[in-house]
């Protein structure tokens, strides 16, 4: 409830009741300011003066606001007449005597009480200014500005303002919890009872924030007339607490206002302005921001200080921080929501758990019926394979010697079969990306082929153990330790002679089994997470074993332990038939179509060397080669290719997305240095006597020839099949790119606006025809475009968020989203940048840089973190309303995001 007082009185008249209480400034609670009434009611009483003051006070739920004090226009005692037959200069004098009285009330009342300053500067004007506005245009033109400001925020009410600024938490709210761990910190960084002013930030929470944190400190302490002030006790910090804690929208609006305002006048300056940009800055880690803060900060004066009178006012501040969203109507990915949003939104919502329920496990249903199925195949062939060599063992002579051990070993030995072959498969690229593009990527989830090859060898780990330990630990014991008489029922199998554990082992099926084991154990173990990514830290010369290249050299074993496994299979004591030894039935087919692709892949990155026709160095450690486009290669958006350049290793393969699309002359990728043959790359690239240019953005549609004399080789090898290349399937498209991960989407996007392109030539080539020759025109023009099919024209819709840590990431692809924001005038594509870095919006922190950006966006259409028309969001997308929203405009469309799969399809 916000109600307002309006009264005219004399100082002597503000008497209280006796029993009256006043309340300490100090007190806790949304009550506080209410208590304070009467003490700055029984304070009016020191004034000995009998002055006609008009005070204007606003009651919001228990805090009282005091919107303004003015001179009253005429004396309590003054007849109506008398004041009516006053000449004009006897009343301009009574006001100007009457407004200079009134302000040395208002100051004293503003120095003695800060908590009631602080909510009062809004509506307060200067004298100057009171008594300028009779004869100066100007501050006529500011003062009509500021009534129609207060007019609409009274209208809003400011209830989207108590989302921002916040200064501690999401919630804004100073919970009890939030304040014992306040004072915990205060016990640890105090000293002698004392904070010091620089520990303030990582007292309050804001760890990473320090220099802003020390901004609010100095502008709560000159609240309290201590503009020195270095140190606070816990009475204080708690004081500061609720101050920057407080749920009044107009108490934290005050607070950032006077962080500008050093010198207390109730004015900021675009000096002022500049240093609480770079405040900003600073605690976002924004330096681009921080060398630009002077061009920012004179684009907020110009905007909100029309009349060039080089100062705002606190109004006008918060003039523009409740109406930034209506800089950013422009944007297309806020306007073009569906007008049926609500009514699709509740059309979406389940109905009841059940509903929910029923939803949830369709929608699981839907992304992993592929996986399920292969898996209960795998599975299911798996155990019947164990099951049937188990049982024929048992029914064997053999099985009275051994056992059970041997039934056991023999049933894992026929699952290592199986598991050995089927291994390869995974890794066979070239057969797996020619089966995308046929229909058998509706039932097998090739995006899976990783995860299946991992589950796999987990499933041989097994094996080997269950294998090789019953054959150590028990059925050999109980051979070499069996009677004669249960010797005789398998004599023959060991030529009438009984074998000895030693025997066992040195024979050739003991060698080559134990050698096989080892082998796998060095191969899987350097291929394990933390050896291939280097997170064991092992003392030199061990520390080679880790990393990329061990995982890759060592996993080369595995060809080794092939041909053991032919030898081994071919020696088997208990097996003396050609169709008995079945080992290489199950692994000679798989083995064979891995060499073929070896062979080709080998054969075809000699025909496919490649010139580097540009490079770019970018932010982020990231550079992009741009390459000419070998003949006869062909690919889709969405694959990616292995290169490897011999000057630095003959043997080294590093795979990368293309971002290039498939109808450019080039082929370019995005390299991040994170190892060292990237950085040797780069470094042989940009550092060579004959460079190429280098520190330009990466556009397509351009191709810059450059010498190619002394240029390193290249091979490509390539394309290869990846998640992204079936987007041509689906209707609607969302595009999820984290950091360097966004490459194949940039081809992805580039191939949506080549196609866009050619249609609107066809159609323009098409108007421009005989109404009798425009149908046959249109048909034969739409089908015989080289390397597209009538799926291809499938996507209408793509919806692309990147989400990124660094805000040089933006230089990535800067020209590119340009283009698309340039070309794609009927909103084929949405783009969406999102910086994690930056604390999220209405976070105190982040505030002013979201004013900036809705400024600088509207006036000039650039964004000022990306440099680019795509405007961009801080902290973490909401995918669930991502999501929501998406299905919602596209109710009856099939739709497929890639990385990060949801379910959002409706029928």
């Amino acid at each position: 409830m916000r109600t307002s007082s309006f009264a005219k009185c004399t100082t002597s008249e503000l008497d209280l009741p006796e029993n009256f209480e006043t309340s300490s400034p100090t007190a806790t609670g949304r009550h506080a300011y209410g208590a304070m009434l009467p003490v700055f009611l029984n304070d009016l009483r020191s004034n000995h003066h009998r002055e006609l003051v008009e005070i204007t006070l606003e009651l919001e739920n228990d805090a009282v606001i005091l919107r303004n004090i003015a001179a009253a226009s005429s004396a309590p005692n003054a007849s109506p007449s008398s004041s009516h037959d006053a000449g004009d200069e006897e009343v301009v004098s009574s006001v100007g005597v009457g407004i200079m009285r009134s302000l040395s009330i208002t100051s004293k009342i503003r120095k003695t009480f800060p908590w009631l300053r602080s909510m009062s500067l809004r509506s307060s004007t200067s004298s100057s200014e009171s008594i300028a506005a009779v004869e100066d245009p100007i501050t006529t033109a500011r003062n009509a500005r500021r009534m129609r400001a207060e007019l609409e925020r009274t209208r809003s009410n400011a209830e989207r303002g108590l989302k921002g600024l916040r200064f501690i938490s999401k919630s804004g709210e100073a919970s009890d919890e939030l304040w014992r761990k306040v004072e915990e910190r205060f016990e640890f960084l105090a000293k002698d009872g004392l904070l010091h002013r620089e520990d303030f930030g990582e007292c309050i929470g804001m760890e990473d924030s320090k220099e802003f944190a020390v901004g609010i400190f100095d502008a709560l302490a000159r609240r309290k007339e201590r503009k020195t002030m270095s140190k606070i006790t816990k009475e204080e910090l708690r004081h500061f607490w609720l101050q920057i804690s407080t749920q009044s929208f107009d108490a934290r609006l005050q607070i950032f206002f006077d962080m500008a305002d050093s010198n207390e006048d109730g004015r900021i300056t675009r000096e002022e302005v500049q240093e609480l940009i770079m405040l900003s800055a600073s605690a976002n880690k924004l330096s681009k921001l921080k060398e630009q803060a002077e061009g920012y900060a004179a684009l907020i004066m110009e905007e909100l200080d029309p009349e060039n009178l080089g100062y705002i006012e606190l109004w006008q501040l918060e003039m523009l921080l409740l109406e930034k969203d209506r800089y950013m109507n422009y944007s297309r990915q806020h306007s073009s929501t569906s007008v049926g949003w609500s009514q699709n939104m509740t059309n979406l919502k389940p109905k009841n758990k059940f509903h929910k329920i029923r939803k949830k496990l369709q929608c699981l249903a839907l992304e992993y019926w592929r996986r399920g199925w292969i898996l209960l195949l795998w599975l299911f062939t798996t155990s019947c394979l164990f099951t049937w060599k188990f049982y024929q063992y048992k029914n064997r002579t053999s099985f009275e010697v051994m056992s059970y051990c041997l039934p056991i070993a023999k049933g894992a030995a026929e699952t290592l079969k199986l598991n050995m072959a089927l291994i390869l498969l995974p890794v066979c690229r070239n057969t797996l990306t020619w089966l995308r593009s046929t229909t058998v990527r509706k039932f097998v989830p090739f995006d899976d082929n990783i995860n299946f090859h991992k589950m796999i060898a987990f499933a041989i780990v097994v094996g080997i153990v269950v294998h090789a330990g019953n054959h150590l630990a028990c059925d050999f014991p109980l051979l070499v330790n069996s009677s004669p008489e249960k010797f005789s029922l398998i004599s023959s199998d060991f030529n009438n002679k009984k074998p000895t554990y030693k025997t066992l082992l040195t024979n050739v099926e003991g060698v080559t089994g134990i050698t096989m084991v080892t082998l796998m154990a060095i191969s899987f173990t350097l291929a394990t997470h933390k050896f291939r990514r280097n997170a064991v830290r092992l003392p030199p010369p061990i520390n080679a074993l880790t990393g990329f290249n061990a995982f890759w050299y060592s996993h080369h074993l595995l060809g080794l332990v092939y041909i053991l496994m032919f030898i081994h299979g071919s020696f088997l004591n208990l097996a003396h038939k050609w169709y008995q030894k079945s080992t290489w039935m199950y692994i000679s087919v798989p083995l064979l179509l891995y060499i073929a692709e070896r062979t080709l892949r080998t054969r075809r990155s000699h025909h496919y060397a490649v010139k580097v026709l540009k490079v770019s160095v970018l932010p982020g450690n990231v550079f992009s080669l741009i390459m000419s486009k070998p003949t006869g290669f062909k690919y889709k958006s969405g694959q990616y290719i292995f290169l490897q350049c011999p000057k630095i290793s003959p043997f080294e393969w590093h795979p990368f997305s293309i971002t290039s699309a498939p109808g450019d002359e080039y082929l370019s990728v995005h390299i991040r240095t994170v190892g060292d043959w990237t950085q040797e790359v780069k470094i042989l690239f940009t550092e060579d006597d004959h460079p190429p240019p280098v520190n330009c953005h990466a556009t397509f549609g351009e191709l810059i020839q450059i010498d190619q004399r002394g240029q390193p080789k290249l091979l490509v090898d390539g394309p290869y099949g990846a998640p992204a290349q079936d987007y041509q399937n689906f209707d609607v498209l969302l595009l999820i790119g984290l950091g360097i991960g966004a490459t194949p989407f940039i081809s992805i996007l580039r191939d949506l606006l080549n196609d866009k392109r050619t249609i609107d030539e066809l159609t323009d080539s098409n108007t421009e025809t005989s109404k009798s020759d425009e149908s046959f025109n249109s048909f034969t023009s739409l089908n015989v475009t080289p390397g597209r099919n009538k799926r291809s024209q499938r996507t209408t819709n793509a919806y692309f968020y990147w989400v990124t840590r660094e805000p040089g990431s933006f230089e990535w692809f800067k020209g590119v989203m340009d283009e698309v924001a340039e070309m794609d005038h009927k909103g084929l594509i949405e783009l969406h940048n999102y910086l994690t870095s930056v604390y999220e919006e209405g976070d105190a922190r982040s505030t002013l840089i979201t004013m900036i950006q809705a400024l600088n966006h509207a006036k000039h259409g650039v964004d000022i973190l990306s440099g680019t028309r795509v405007r961009t969001h801080f902290a973490r997308p909401n995918w669930k309303e991502v999501f929501n929203k998406i299905a919602s405009k596209h109710p009856y469309s099939t739709g497929c995001s890639i990385v990060g799969c949801q379910c959002w399809q409706r029928n």
